[in-house]
């Protein structure tokens, strides 16, 4: 039975990292992993965290983040929205209090909607891989060294001259 307790945590530990997250934090702050956020005509709540997933505001919140999905604003936010490798779209109804980001993605905005601070849009396919692979490149280059030095360990090495009978 115990050679199983390895596997049933590494199994128990993979459906937690795999399964849809929501954590809630103060104030009706929610941060959501994988599942998206939806904020209803008449609901207020806090800041919203989104990884891996969209956010739809039709209500108001505080600030809004999106990390690899994309933001929907109908509503009011009362800070800023920040999108990252995801675009923005802006109802006729959106109203921002602060700054509007999107990076590696892109932004269309309804001419009605109101940016109170400065927007700021950086798209293209360059700036995508720069964030995500810049990071990754010292790992990738270990990688890379470990399998030299394997494949170079590998080859038979020739015996020395003057050794055989």
């Amino acid at each position: 039975m115990l050679h199983r307790a390895p596997w049933l945590l590494a199994a128990a530990l993979l459906l937690l990292i795999v399964t849809p997250q929501t954590l809630h934090a103060r104030n009706g702050d929610q941060v959501h992993i994988g599942q998206s956020i939806t904020v209803g005509e008449n609901e207020n709540v806090g800041d919203l965290v989104c990884i891996g997933c969209s956010i739809r505001v039709a209500g108001t919140c505080g600030d809004v983040v999106a990390i690899g999905g994309s933001i929907v604003v109908d509503g009011k936010v009362r800070g800023s929205v920040v999108a990252i490798g995801g675009g923005v779209l802006l109802g006729d109804n959106a109203a921002v209090s602060q700054d509007l980001v999107t990076v590696g993605g892109h932004l269309s905005r309804h001419p009605n909607a109101v940016v109170q601070g400065d927007v700021s849009v950086q798209s293209g396919a360059f700036i995508l891989l720069g964030i995500f692979l810049v990071p990754l490149l010292p790992l990738i280059l270990i990688v890379a060294l470990v399998v030299w030095l394997v494949r170079r360990n590998r080859r038979p090495m020739p015996a020395p001259a003057g050794l055989h009978p």
